[in-house]
């Protein structure tokens, strides 16, 4: 028999194993804070407990940093089994027949968020009630470990990874400019014209936007383009194409109404960009909780149909 005491302290022990490993993931007692949604404050106590608990300190302190102790460096290790111990557990009971349930961290870019994603989990929810979905938008490829992601939209040209990948779909893309700039500047007629262009650029640390790929005749040939204006942000790089600023390389799905309209054409239709491809990223485990699997079949069942419903050229 347990006795309720004995359950509330288990409970809270596991909750401050939690809370240590994020503290020595992330390198500070602040960090931590925002990635759980706990003050600092909070983050303190419940490692001041777990130090107390235990007899030991676990992490040495500073202002800026933290850093193991011999003893906590041993317990991180032992923690990490731990909680993997308990996440199996709770994941073997849905896979019997419990219903998804639970926080549920997504990460996406932004414009894909924001169009595609975000109207999409209302109805995930519907078919799920049990799950609440927290969505974390950025066009930097955010870290899944450091975010404490279940799941990753990645659109993208996939290299190997540490986590598991499944592609939903390939993804055109196009270079595409307005027609004002096209007046002033003239449509370049060979990819080395782009050189001479004004070409708007996704950049953050790491990106390779920089690096455009096309395809030709004789096989895809990278150019390292330039221009005056670059973003983080892919809605305003659509934004400067449409006010006349440059050539942007956009997916189909994101730019189809604007072709449609007029208000961007194509630029170098025989040379056109490598694909993307769309995938759901996921960390390794032996038994993916309900909640993860759910959401990734539910997504790959409908994006194709939602991109499509956009842009009937979005996908190859």
């Amino acid at each position: 028999m347990i006795f309720p005491a004995c359950e509330g302290m288990a409970v809270a022990l596991l909750e401050n194993m939690r809370v240590f490993v994020r503290v020595v993931e992330l390198g500070s007692l602040s960090a931590a804070g925002r990635n759980l949604r706990l003050s600092p404050a909070v983050v303190s106590h419940r490692l001041q407990n777990l130090e107390e608990h235990l007899n030991v300190r676990l992490l040495n302190r500073t202002t800026r940093q933290v850093s193991l102790t011999e003893a906590g460096r041993v317990f991180y290790e032992h923690c990490q089994e731990v909680l993997e111990a308990a996440e199996r557990a709770e994941s073997s009971v849905a896979a019997v027949g419990g219903a998804p349930a639970g926080s549920l961290r997504v990460t996406a870019p932004l414009g894909f968020g924001r169009r595609v994603l975000a109207p999409m989990v209302p109805r995930f929810r519907a078919l799920h009630p049990l799950v609440d979905v927290r969505l974390r938008l950025s066009d930097h490829m955010l870290d899944l470990l450091r975010e404490a992601a279940d799941v990753a939209i990645r659109m993208a040209v996939l290299k190997d990874s540490s986590f598991v990948v499944r592609k939903v779909a390939d993804l055109r893309r196009v270079l595409c400019a307005a027609p004002s700039y096209l007046e002033t500047h003239g449509a370049p007629e060979r990819p080395e014209d782009l050189l001479d262009h004004h070409c708007l650029l996704l950049r953050f640390p790491g990106t390779q936007q920089f690096q455009w790929t096309l395809q030709g005749p004789e096989g895809p040939m990278s150019l390292s383009v330039s221009g005056h204006f670059d973003a983080d942000d892919g809605d305003v790089l659509t934004r400067w194409a449409l006010d006349g600023q440059g050539i942007v390389l956009k997916p189909v799905w994101e730019v189809g109404e604007h072709l449609a309209s007029g208000a961007l054409r194509v630029v170098l239709p025989r040379f056109p960009p490598e694909p993307v491809s769309l995938a759901v990223l996921y960390p390794h485990r032996s038994l993916l909780p309900a909640k993860i699997r759910a959401f990734i079949d539910f997504f790959a069942e409908n994006v194709r149909a939602d991109l499509m419903a956009m842009s009937p050229d979005a996908l190859l």
